[in-house]
């Protein structure tokens, strides 16, 4: 239903429609209610009206006719959040995970994510880099059907540390069987020594116990 004339989407319209339309009367089927409206509306066209002083039909030809024509394609609404990029070339929405180019982007970079809302379904999500870092389209996806959802392109993982300039140890080190040529003279002789393989001597416990005895004997008779 609309209303001709201004106020009729606001809640003083609201309110006219209920009190002259609606109060007092039941309705069977959305068919008759739009009956009962559309025979109110000549009596309400007739009306002056207080704001602007004009007839409401008249007022309200006047208002369509300065309306735009509908754009060809329909308003898309775009919901825009900020994420952060991880190490992993991931940004996480919606407690789901997305990938944008590798080589685009830096670990800990703010991105802004955009939802494009399709009223049919099938939302999309575009990722875009903000101004300081060139404000450009890094990429788009599908929206995640649930939570916890991967929506990952594999040609972003391209730029990624893969590890072979790192280095790995695979097991503990072992000592060279060659010979390690050092300095010569006194310094030599201690870095000998160090890995120099020395004994220990090992003594019966009963030592051990007798010399316990004997210092407590010691202290009592002092």
């Amino acid at each position: 239903m609309s209303h001709p004339g201004g106020g009729g989407a606001t809640a003083s319209g609201g309110g006219r429609v209920r009190d002259h339309v609606l109060a007092g009367r039941g309705f069977d089927s959305i068919v008759e209610l739009d009956r009962a409206f559309a025979s109110w509306l000549p009596i309400r066209g007739r009306r002056v009206h207080r704001t602007h002083g004009q007839v409401i039909a008249v007022r309200a030809e006047a208002d369509r006719a300065g309306l735009s024509p509908l754009p060809e394609q329909p308003y898309l609404v775009a919901e825009k959040y900020l994420r952060r990029v991880g190490k992993d070339c991931l940004i996480s929405f919606e407690a789901s995970c997305y990938s944008v180019p590798a080589r685009l982007v830096r670990p800990g970079q703010r991105v802004q994510l955009q939802i494009h809302v399709d009223p049919a379904g099938g939302d999309q999500i575009s990722i875009h880099a903000l101004a300081a870092d060139g404000a450009r389209w890094l990429a788009s996806h599908h929206r995640a059907m649930r939570r916890g959802e991967w929506v990952i392109d594999p040609a972003h993982w391209d730029g990624l540390p893969d590890g072979h300039t790192r280095a790995v140890t695979l097991e503990p080190s072992r000592p060279s069987p060659t010979p390690h040529v050092g300095p010569s003279g006194p310094l030599s002789a201690v870095l000998t020594r160090r890995h120099a393989d020395l004994r220990v001597a090992a003594r019966p416990l009963a030592d051990y116990a007798h010399a316990a005895n004997t210092g407590t004997r010691m202290k009592e008779n002092m």
